[in-house]
């Protein structure tokens, strides 16, 4: 949030979590429903905490219409000490309740053009560029409005080296994306499969990693450290490890809620995953891969370096 960062300097990185999100929908969602200083209060401790555990970069994954706020982005990480990614695009997921009226009437090449003038201009007058796209999709086949928001992305990818993150539950969703970026002639590793811990289909997590994607198990949490570790422990085995991305979906204030909610703290990666991992027989060497050198590579546009 703070200017350019070569991506060697970005470290231990947690992909994808939250610090703000609006539920509401697109045509309700306003800076109006929130004070900034709640969240900022409500947040920060959470940040310092997960800085005091080694994390150095945390990647906000609040797309924009569902809460996104740059500049709250950009207090909490000058305050935290942490780095603080933020991104572009559009979320379709949710049966399209997150997205604005004009991504049904623009083409793919009109999104395209907003989400490449946020990555080379700043995001809504700031100096704030984004580190990489959110989008979503709800499954597969891909609606109209889906295929066209990976098709925008595609584009802004081609024109910027942005990567891809893309909410994207099931693993028939995620091969018609990675279709539509070949298509379009997008190198298949700037496509970043989110919560491919929830596709059941071992063989379609196989199937995307070979063909270059990055698969993000991105649900650790006390409840379901097996299931994240038998994910990894078998991507190992499957020689894909270098391509798995992992984090929690933790945090958020609840906008709507009472003082925000529940904000769920982003320390399980450090506290209990990463010791089940070594007990795993998981080396230091591999851990290292997952959220420092997995994160460098995901994250790294064509130039090798961003503003954000």
């Amino acid at each position: 949030m703070t200017g350019p960062i070569d991506a060697a300097a970005l470290g231990v990185t947690l992909m994808h979590e939250h610090l703000l999100v609006d539920f509401i929908g697109a045509a309700g969602v306003s800076r109006t429903r929130y004070n900034a200083d709640d969240v900022f209060n409500v947040a920060l401790p959470h940040l310092r905490k997960v800085r005091e555990l080694g994390c150095e970069t945390l990647v906000d994954c609040t797309p924009a219409y569902l809460g996104r706020d740059p500049e709250l982005l950009r207090r909490l990480s000058v305050a935290s000490g942490l780095r603080i990614l933020t991104n572009t695009g559009l979320y379709g997921a949710a049966n399209d309740k997150h997205l604005p009226g004009f991504s049904f009437t623009e083409s793919a090449e009109q999104l395209a053009a907003r989400w490449i003038d946020e990555a080379t201009t700043g995001i809504e007058r700031t100096t704030i560029k984004p580190a990489f796209m959110k989008i979503g999709v709800d499954g597969a086949p891909l609606s109209e409005v889906d295929a066209k928001l990976a098709r925008a992305a595609a584009l802004t990818t081609r024109q910027t080296g942005l990567p891809i993150a893309s909410h994207t539950g099931s693993g028939a969703a995620a091969l018609a994306q990675l279709d539509i970026l070949q298509a379009i002639g997008v190198p298949l590793s700037s496509f970043i499969w989110v919560h491919a811990q929830s596709e059941k289909d071992d063989e379609l997590r196989i199937r995307a990693a070979t063909r270059g994607a990055w698969i993000e198990l991105d649900g650790i949490a006390p409840g379901t450290l097996q299931r994240h570790l038998d994910l990894v422990v078998k991507m190992k085995k499957a020689d894909l490890l270098n391509h798995v991305l992992v984090s929690h979906d933790a945090g958020w204030y609840h906008v709507g809620e009472s003082g925000g909610g529940t904000f769920r703290a982003f320390d399980t990666l450090f506290t209990e995953f990463i010791p089940a991992l070594r007990r795993a027989g998981i080396s230091e060497t591999d851990i290292r891969g997952l959220v420092v050198e997995n994160p460098r590579r995901a994250l790294t546009p064509a130039a090798g370096r961003w503003s954000v």
